[in-house]
């Protein structure tokens, strides 16, 4: 038997085909319910939103397969396409919904070696594992850090404030939800291993700690329980 080579580079331009068909797809999820989708009232679970996360995952985990030695190819298509059935399956199932899609991309649109595309679809099947990274691949290790570390900084940030405006709070509130973003990142930081993605994370609660601290500064009476920073 003959020794598959694994020739999985995948070119630019069929990568910017992979992207413009998420894209698609995720405006073909919401455009298709009746009744206006799953929390759609929060814009983070809109297609625009979910596609933008997309992207910051590709990037981030590109960034940490670079850097750590995973197979790259794997790991950036496996990114593009983890959150694609986000806005259609339910929560606990969407990885696999997710992997499904991917799968039937591939081996309709291009000649992907069966051992890649396997590959991609185990790391977008595992992204939502909650154990230990070290129990998986190198390359769902890193799409799963690059995830965590989306929810990490000042985009998590920008979400909890635009989040208060939903939940009827005031400017006051803002330290509070701030810490949130910090306390939720520490827990991020737990679960990573590799030394690129945890030097990410620190880079970025550094900034929020600064933020929240500047708010506190400048806002009158600017408070928060902290012995409950979380606000629960």
């Amino acid at each position: 038997m003959g020794v598959e080579i694994k020739g999985s580079s995948v070119a630019d331009e069929e990568f910017a085909d992979m992207k413009q068909f998420v894209r698609e797809y995720l405006t073909a999820s919401v455009e298709s319910e009746d009744d206006g989708g799953r929390m759609r009232w929060y814009p983070w679970h809109s297609a625009e939103y979910r596609f933008n996360h997309i992207l910051n995952v590709v990037s981030l985990a590109e960034r940490i397969a670079e850097r750590e030695g995973a197979d790259t190819d794997v790991v950036r298509v496996a990114a593009l396409f983890h959150d694609v059935s986000k806005l259609e399956a339910d929560q606990d199932v969407h990885a696999e919904e997710g992997a499904r899609v991917a799968r039937e991309y591939l081996l309709s649109r291009g000649e992907y070696p069966e051992s890649f595309v396997d590959e991609v679809c185990a790391s977008i099947t595992e992204h939502s594992y909650q154990g230990p990274l070290t129990d998986l691949s190198l390359e769902t290790q890193c799409l799963i850090e690059a995830d965590l570390l989306d929810k990490v900084g000042a985009n998590g940030t920008a979400l909890m404030l635009l989040r208060m405006g939903y939940e009827a709070r005031t400017h006051m509130d803002a330290a509070q939800m701030v810490q949130r973003v910090l306390e939720r990142g520490e827990d991020h930081i737990a679960r990573i291993e590799s030394d690129t993605a945890e030097s990410i994370a620190h880079e970025r609660l550094k900034r929020v700690r600064w933020f929240r601290e500047w708010l506190e500064d400048e806002v009158t009476e600017m408070e928060w329980d902290r012995e409950d920073p979380t606000g629960v």
